[in-house]
This record gives structure tokens, sequence and C-alpha cells, in this order.
């Protein structure tokens, strides 16, 4: 059996942006229960050259609603990035796990040799539906969420491994 387009895509974006809500949740109760402004999270980071968490949240749905919506053909939704609060991200990740789980698999699958050209800093960028998935989208996608998870983790959140993996799918 191969893995088709959506397979490594939707479900994949779905999986992890349902974890990212969860230890955002937890965050949130961590910081009620231990009385910390919860903008203190909001902004933390791993390094003063890094960003913070909030916009760790933002660019890992960047590229989730991304990736759908270059690999469908569709267009790439626009949000403000004016998130400041855990509410306010949570309200971010559920616009983009709607729009992911939007997606039906005849919408993505044969997207292999799709042409998508970024351009990131005046220089442009040719993938292939493939290398865009394997290559870019995915990495910066767990780079981000991973991030996420560090800097909370590192504030004290009491998560784990299996938060930041959340609900594993079953077997098909």
């Amino acid at each position: 059996m191969s893995l088709s387009m959506y397979q490594a895509s939707a479900p994949v974006f779905a999986q992890f942006l349902t974890s990212l809500s969860a230890i955002l949740t937890k965050a949130s109760a961590s910081a009620a229960a231990r009385k910390i402004d919860p903008s203190v999270f909001i902004a933390g980071r791993l390094a003063p050259d890094m960003f913070a968490l909030a916009r760790q949240v933002q660019i890992a749905t960047d590229h989730a609603k991304g990736a759908m919506a270059r690999l469908s053909g569709t267009e790439v939704p626009s949000y403000p990035d004016t998130e400041a609060t855990f509410d306010e991200l949570q309200a971010r990740i559920a616009k983009t796990l709607a729009f992911v789980n939007g997606f039906k698999p005849a919408q993505i699958d044969g997207s292999e040799d799709k042409e998508i050209v970024l351009t990131i800093g005046g220089k442009t960028y040719p993938f292939t539906g493939l290398t865009y998935l394997l290559n870019f989208a995915l990495p910066n996608f767990y780079f981000h969420t991973t991030t996420a998870y560090a800097i909370l983790r590192h504030n004290g959140v009491d998560i784990g491994k299996r938060d930041f993996m959340g609900v594993l799918p079953e077997k098909n």
C-alpha cells in the first residue's frame, strides 16, 4: 500500500494541532494554579533571538493551512497574527483545524508533482507538491509545534511526550 498526499498531510496536521490545543489548555490551567500572569507564557521564548510562544503557534498554523491550500490549489487563508491570549490562540488553532479537516482526499491526492513556488525573503523556491510537503511544510510545522511545547515545558507546565504526540491514530 502506498501513502497518499492526503494521508501524509491532513491527519498529521490534525493530530498535532489538536495536541497543540491541549498543551495550551494545560498551560492556561498551570498559569491559573500557579498564579502566573498568562502573558508570561504567551511571551515566553527559549532564547532572546527566538520567537515567543504566540508566534510559534501562529507559524505552525500558517504551515498547516498553507500546505493544505497549496496542495489543493485553493487560496491560503490569511490570519492577522494578533493573538495575545490563550483563548485567541485556541481560536486560531480551531479555525485552522476546521480548515484542514474541510478537505477531502480527492482534493489533495495526486498533488505530488504539482508545481508550488514560494518567495521567501525575495528569493524564489520552486517545489513539487511532494518535496514541498515533505521537505518544507511538515518540517516547519513540526519545528514550530515542538518549540511551542518546549517553551511551555521550560516554563514548568506539566506536559510530556504523550501530550506532544496527542491521540495517536488507530490502525485502519
